[in-house]
């Protein structure tokens, strides 16, 4: 089929959100909060695009399965982590968001070599977790860029993504911890 040779586009769309990590890096720790959104936004709409791509030609790789989530979850520590480095938000909860993702990555690891192979899907709370990262980063940076945004989304959304972090990495240990004891048990 003549659409399979543009199979590429997706992973190359998934890249090239991974290469912008570096500006987006840059501009917000120099406080150039107008071209970090106009960044942030172009690899926001990457991923959409080379989503849609990947679904509806169905160019799904076993590449981008791994780097698609990889890149995205790369830009969103990076936001916190200039966010917190800048003074803008608090450590700890730079500490909470990477937590969250560390404590899956090894429970991920600990359930694939002392349990066996699974399939990591997302799960709800992990999808709405995500949501609400992207949203407070992108009205934080709104704020910072002095678009029209309301002053109170630092505060709130510092504690909306502490809570909803908490929760879906609670889940997550939840329901693998399950997972794991049915299988030890059959």
């Amino acid at each position: 089929m003549k659409s399979q040779q543009w199979r590429w586009i997706p992973n190359a769309l998934t890249f090239l959100r991974i290469v912008l990590i570096v500006p987006f890096a840059g501009a917000l720790l120099e406080g150039s909060y107008r071209l970090s959104l106009l960044i942030f936004v172009v690899a926001a709409l990457t991923d959409a695009f080379d989503g849609f791509l990947a679904r509806y030609f169905n160019w799904r790789t076993r590449l981008g399965a791994i780097a698609d989530p990889l890149a995205d979850k790369a830009l969103l520590i990076t936001a916190y982590l200039m966010l917190t480095i800048t003074d803008v938000l608090p450590v700890w909860l730079f500490v909470v968001v990477l937590g969250r993702d560390l404590i899956i990555v090894c429970g991920a690891l600990a359930y694939h070599y002392g349990v066996g192979r699974f399939d990591m899907e997302p799960s709800v709370p992990g999808k709405m977790n995500t949501f609400i990262q992207i949203l407070v980063a992108l009205a934080i940076i709104i704020l910072l860029a002095e678009l029209p945004m309301q002053p109170w989304v630092l505060t709130a959304g510092v504690w909306l993504v502490a809570v909803s972090a908490a929760f879906s990495g609670g889940h997550y240990i939840l329901v693998w911890s399950l997972r794991a004891w049915r299988a030890k048990r059959s």
